[in-house]
């Protein structure tokens, strides 16, 4: 196994932990099986992002018993325009996610964004969960 290392995130009822590592990806399903619970996850992503990573983290989430789907979006910073936005929630609303759904953002800023601003507004608020994919991510991601 990789070595990582984990930084919390200090904000009492709201603290997450940051984990930073090489091979993590591979690990993300097993590091992130507690957080997820019992609800189904979906990983959304970018046509760039999705053909480098979306089989390792896939991979890893299946390992852990995970269940989940995907979201493909178009890679660029148009895709944080509300067309891409309303199509988003369409998506999931037709993946059936639910109070107990997890958002997974596999990718950086662009993706992080969207995602996470889904994250907030869908059934007034799921998990959430951001997998950066490069440094200049992880940074955004903080």
């Amino acid at each position: 196994m990789a070595d990582s290392e984990t930084v919390t995130v200090d904000l009492g009822s709201r603290a997450y932990d940051i984990v930073i590592g090489e091979g993590v990806l591979a690990r993300a399903g097993a590091l992130m099986a507690d957080v997820l619970g019992s609800g189904k996850a979906v990983i959304v992503t970018d046509e760039t992002v999705a053909k480098l990573h979306i089989e390792t983290l896939g991979r890893s989430l299946a390992d852990a018993g995970i269940g989940f789907d995907t979201i493909v979006l178009p890679p660029g910073e148009q895709t944080k325009g509300f067309k891409h936005f309303e199509e988003l929630l369409n998506d999931l609303l037709e993946l059936r996610i639910d109070r107990f759904s997890t958002l997974i953002a596999l990718g950086g800023g662009v993706i992080g964004d969207i995602v996470g601003f889904a994250a907030a507004v869908a059934l007034r608020g799921i998990d959430f969960v951001q997998v950066p994919t490069t440094l200049l991510a992880q940074v955004d991601s903080s």
